[in-house]
This record gives structure tokens, sequence and C-alpha cells, in this order.
């Protein structure tokens, strides 16, 4: 019984580790994006602010959470109190999966506003692995597949 409990807690572990967040850099590409033409256009950085990007949709870190709290508080007490000790163990480990999940899928991200050459005003964020200046000179890339953009530096 413990054995299955154990592996039914680790498949859950796994299957949120697998839901983690992809990179929202300006260094990585996924594979259907590398070779692919973007539109570039120069512009000045007016503004950053921190910010953070979270997954979202995803009730992964919730459900499972819930799961392991009512299977491990499931071995305490009898009658009754187990079944108070079982509801108990759902909600907590609903509430600390929950914790769990935002802070493996949260991504330190950067707000920048930039004024382009075209006069235009863009904000975009994006994973803030790239610092920015105000006034400083960057290019953003502007994707013809899915209409993403990306500030770098020039």
């Amino acid at each position: 019984m413990q054995t299955t409990k154990f592996i039914i807690a680790l498949s859950i572990a796994i299957i949120l580790l697998g839901g983690c967040t992809p990179d929202r850099s300006t260094k990585i590409y996924s594979s259907s994006q590398a070779l692919q033409a973007e539109d570039v256009e120069e512009g000045i950085v007016e503004s950053t602010e921190p910010a953070t990007i979270r997954k979202d949709g995803t009730v992964m870190g919730t459900i499972g959470g819930g799961i392991i709290g009512a299977i491990a508080a499931s071995t305490i007490g009898g009658g009754k109190g187990k079944q108070l000790a079982t509801t108990g163990g759902f909600i907590l480990g609903s509430i600390l999966g929950e914790l769990f999940e935002k802070g493996v899928t949260d991504r330190n991200a950067l707000k920048i506003v930039v004024k382009l050459k075209s006069g235009e005003k863009i904000v975009v964020v994006q994973e803030a692995d790239v610092s920015f200046q105000r006034g400083e000179r960057v290019n953003v890339f502007s994707s013809r597949m899915d209409n993403t953009k990306r500030v770098s530096k020039l």
C-alpha cells in the first residue's frame, strides 16, 4: 500500500515539473521559430520595470498538491478523524501545490516601453535575461509567424 502511494505521489510530482513554462528569453528560440524571417525595427528604450511571466490556465499544482495531501493525511487516525484529516490534507495540499507551481513556473521579466523610429510606442514583456537602460538604442524583432516581439541590444 505504501509503495502505491509513493508511486502516485512521484507520478504527480513528475507531471507538475513537466508543466513548467517555456523560456521567454531574447536568446532562446523554439525549433519552429528557428530559421524564420523576422522584421527588425530600431527604437529607443523609454522605460523598464520589473514584471512576472506566469503560465496561465493550469491547475496541476492545485490538483496534484491536493491529491498528495489527501494521501498523506489519510494515514492519520481512523473513522471520522481519518475523513477529517484526509479532507484537511486535501485542502492544505491544494494550497501548497498552487504555491509550489507558481514558484516553479513564474519567471522574472521586464516590461519594456520602446519608442520606434516610426514614432509608434510599444510595450514588450520578456524574460529579464538582458537589462536595458532608459535612452538605450535597441532592435525590436517582430515574428512573421506568431506576431511576437523581442527587444534586443544593438
